[in-house]
């Protein structure tokens, strides 16, 4: 059995609960939060409940640790903490700080001896690993990535790191003729301003500075500052009552030509009912992949473009071989 650990939660840290008791080889050992633990109810029952403090008393009694905090603060510093003492999984998603977040949590795993899997999900992850195989296969040819429509949980989060901010959801829309474009083998040069639209929906505290929040979102770098974003302001209730659902997905499209001038696409495409179910569910397959890479005697950070596909499943390789090669 693998012993699991969930730091953190929020939507990811249930969605990770419940992914766990989808994998018959898993056991949920603890969750940890910076909460009162008394306050706090999971679904397992023989799992426990801890404050973050009292982490380090779990080091031997927990395989993977799957980090369920945001990209904006949390991740940057909990990963490579946590990283030398656990084998640990995150979803790191800010693309554009990723090399730096690598760099950080090898050091860590390395000096603790542990295997750290970052960047796990499916935007990093899933459409990552779309993006290689379509290269690879296609040299000539063109990437593109849409995502949405949907609620993106890493920018969503983002804006809610906001003074002033109680709560918040953003959507993610692809620009329909960008779209087409791309599905018709025109292979246009776009702009990160032409392919997607940002649209926030925001609770903000009674008297707060909404001219300021809404400029610190649009000129957020990494989040907002590219995109034509749309800010608006609403009520507690409105938020619950039209933004409850966490639905998203996107496609990874490469157009391309083989020997003859030959054209080909290809797509891959994901409609998700719930986002942080899903992206819990790949973080779940991955804590197998980075508890069996140490067990192997492997230690340092690796992200899902370095793990091989039959790491991730429960099955053995005669199975996988004669199930679905």
């Amino acid at each position: 059995m693998v012993r699991v650990g969930i730091f953190g939660y929020g939507n990811l840290g249930r969605g990770v609960e419940k992914a766990i008791k989808q994998n018959p080889d898993m056991t949920l050992v603890a969750v940890f939060t910076r909460r009162n633990p008394q306050d706090l109810k999971i679904e397992t029952a023989d799992a426990t409940v801890c404050n973050v403090k009292d982490i380090a008393e779990y080091k031997d009694k927990i395989d993977v640790m799957i980090l369920c905090g945001g990209s904006a603060t949390d991740l940057p510093t909990q990963t490579p903490d946590m990283a030398k003492y656990f084998n640990v999984i995150d979803s790191f998603d800010t693309h554009a700080r990723i090399p730096e977040h690598f760099k950080n949590v090898d050091a860590a795993a390395k000096e603790g001896g542990k295997v750290a899997i970052i960047s796990v999900g499916w935007d990093p992850g899933m459409f990552s690993l779309n993006r290689l195989y379509s290269a690879v296969i296609l040299p000539e040819g063109k990437d593109y990535t849409f995502w949405g429509k949907g609620v993106s949980q890493g920018h969503s989060d983002a804006i809610r790191r906001i003074d002033g901010v109680l709560d918040a959801k953003q959507y993610t829309i692809p620009v329909p003729e960008a779209l087409e474009r791309v599905r018709s083998g025109e292979n246009p040069d776009l702009t990160t301003r032409e392919k997607h639209t940002r649209e926030c929906f925001v609770v903000a505290e009674d008297g707060a500075d909404l001219s300021r929040i809404e400029n610190e979102i649009k000129t957020m770098p990494n989040y907002f500052a590219d995109y034509d974003t749309t800010v608006h302001f609403i009520s507690k209730e409105e938020l619950v009552r039209d933004h409850s659902k966490m639905g998203h997905g996107g496609f990874v499209i490469r157009s391309g030509k083989t020997g003859d001038g030959n054209s080909h696409i290809i797509e891959y495409s994901l409609k998700l009912d719930s986002n942080p179910e899903f992206t819990s569910s790949v973080l779940v397959a991955y804590a197998r992949a980075a508890f069996r890479l140490n067990n192997e005697g492997v230690k340092g950070c690796k992200s899902v473009l370095d793990i091989a596909p039959s790491y991730l499943s429960i099955k053995s390789g005669e199975e996988l071989r004669k199930e679905l090669l």
